[in-house]
């Protein structure tokens, strides 16, 4: 299995090869091709929020990044437009029908314009040094038939969390395994614990509650072709086993799995309610600021540990369409840079998705609590980003899995209607 050492000693290697070929750090990004010269050049860059308000806007953030970066390279400028989450996607797709795509886009895919060959692949903009410093995982889910064209912006990873002072009163140790869980909330239920295992089904996020279960199943959405095996009989056990043994026996909390969406999980576990749940870094935050003793381990499997943690990344990509392709490369060279990438994931309790970035984070005293889930990053399995079907498919998950474990559902048949709907999409791609 690969560590993160391991992971940090090929980023090595490429830096030293890079090196003894005398390669400079502008190579790749910034030799020759469209936009590579004379006059000044203005890059449109359309970016989400990631705050909750005024006071946290990434907008500080991307204004910091420009001004350092118009300093050092003058005649380019960048011109930053910051657009909510719940309507970037749409926005950006819109520009681009259009004919107006941003030089720049930060958004949550990347696949449908790779496809359509709108984008940039990242060997045509960054410089070696740069490419090569993307953890595998992440550069690996950034591509699209082996080629790189998403950038991996930032990224989180998932955790097994449970409440200390609950399972201290109670006299439990972490889970490890299915079962582990199951007995744990017994006791929890039986001591009036709300939620003994919170089970968000709900639209919100079905698609990485459930993802996460099947990876402890030793299961997941594709199988080892990278085709989809979404109704495969590991997974569909999965489900069996989360109907009857949490579900059936009342063990979820007083909200059914397909009517609890994950920001409401989460908040009730910052409140105190919740004995275990899937949690990331931002809900560690939120829970100890309320007060709560946050325990966590590795995702627990059906016989052990999970083979690993369910990983999710957002997206930065360069579009063709202005020819900006040397100045694109400048541009996220300085971007990916330590400083900035650390910046960014520590404003938001977020994980780097570079080697160095995270080497440098985990030698930090400062950023201990994170290093867990540093630790479980490079070993994540993230959603098949590269599929152009994956959105129609995560949807179907989102409006169809919470029915799979309700009293009288059929796992095998909502995950052969979620399959079908796959295929579907995959034939429409």
């Amino acid at each position: 299995m690969r560590t993160v050492w391991a992971v940090r000693l090929r980023y090595r290697i490429l830096t030293a090869v890079v090196t003894a070929l005398g390669m400079t750090a502008t190579l790749a990004g910034c030799g020759g091709g469209n936009g590579g010269g004379s006059g000044d050049v203005t890059l449109r860059l359309v970016a989400a929020d990631y705050g909750t308000g005024p006071a946290n806007s990434s907008e500080k953030y991307w204004n910091r990044i420009v001004k350092g970066f118009e300093e050092t390279h003058p005649g380019i400028r960048v011109d930053v437009s910051i657009r909510p989450w719940k309507s970037i996607d749409r926005e950006v797709a819109e520009l681009v029908k259009k004919g107006q795509a941003p030089d720049i886009a930060q958004i949550a895919s990347y696949a449908d314009y790779a496809r359509a060959g709108k984008l940039y692949r990242a060997d045509e903009m960054l410089s070696i040094r740069a490419q090569a410093n993307f953890l595998p995982r992440l550069a690996e889910a950034g591509s699209v038939d082996r080629t790189q064209y998403g950038l991996p912006f930032v990224a989180s990873t998932r955790l097994l969390f449970y409440n200390k002072k609950l399972f201290a009163q109670a006299g439990l140790e972490a889970p490890r395994t299915w079962e582990d869980i199951r007995a744990d909330a017994v006791v929890l239920g039986q001591r009036g614990v709300a939620y003994p295992f919170a089970l968000p089904l709900g639209q919100e996020e079905a698609q990485a509650e459930t993802m996460m279960w099947l990876l402890g199943g030793k299961g997941g959405y594709l199988d080892d072709s990278g085709s989809y095996d979404i109704d495969s009989a590991e997974n569909v056990e999965t489900l069996e086993w989360l109907k009857t043994n949490l579900v059936g026996r009342g063990l979820v909390g007083p909200v059914a799995p397909e009517e609890l969406d994950r920001a409401k999980a989460f908040a009730a576990f910052a409140d105190g309610e919740v004995g275990m749940l899937n949690g990331h870094p931002t809900l560690m935050q939120e829970a100890e600021r309320k007060g709560v003793s946050v325990g966590m381990v590795p995702m627990p499997g059906a016989d052990g540990p999970a083979r690993g943690s369910l990983g999710v990344a957002d997206w930065i990509m360069g579009f063709k369409q202005n020819g900006h392709r040397a100045e694109l490369g400048k541009f996220f060279d300085h971007l990916f840079t330590d400083e900035n990438v650390i910046d960014f994931a520590d404003a938001y309790d977020l994980l780097p998705t570079t080697d160095s970035a995270s080497a440098a984070m985990e030698s930090d005293p400062a950023y201990k609590p994170l290093r867990k889930f540093l630790a479980a990053l490079p070993e994540s399995e993230f959603y098949p980003y590269g599929k152009t079907s994956w959105a129609r498919t995560s949807e179907s998950i989102k409006e169809n899995i919470g029915r799979a474990v309700e009293p009288g559902g059929s796992p095998g048949s909502v995950l052969g209607r979620i399959a079908r709907d796959a295929a579907a999409a995959e034939r429409a791609k």
